[in-house]
């Protein structure tokens, strides 16, 4: 059984950057034709998709975010990661995150989200 767990501040300072690590159980993170994908959801909005890293370390990013963001992974320790930059107010969200099946792009596994608050 597939888990995803995330891990990182939960309070940040504008101009910070965020770090957050997803760990996941139960398979490989290099297994085919998988994606790991960063979403988060604002207080009040819908969810926003922020970028992926595939099965073979490709990366896409949402062009919104793209200045701002980075996503690595460490297959020895079958994580990956979220970087993201220059935080302000408006990046409050519950961050989740998120396996996804390459061919059909369906969402089916979700960590169970974790909240990152940005204020002075």
């Amino acid at each position: 059984q597939v888990q995803l767990q995330e891990s990182g501040p939960g309070l940040l300072k504008p101009s910070q950057t965020l770090s957050l690590t997803c760990t996941v159980s139960g398979g490989s993170i290099t297994n085919n034709y998988y994606y790991w994908s960063w979403i988060r959801q604002p207080p009040g909005k819908g969810l926003e998709w922020m970028g992926e890293i595939g099965y073979n370390g490709n990366t896409n990013y949402s062009p919104a975010l793209k200045c701002r963001t980075s996503i690595s992974r460490d297959t020895s320790q079958n994580q990956f990661t979220l970087q993201l930059s220059s935080v302000t107010p408006e990046d409050t969200a519950v961050y989740y995150c998120v396996r996804a099946i390459g061919d059909s792009g369906e969402y089916d596994l979700w960590g169970q989200g974790t909240q990152v608050s940005v204020s002075s």
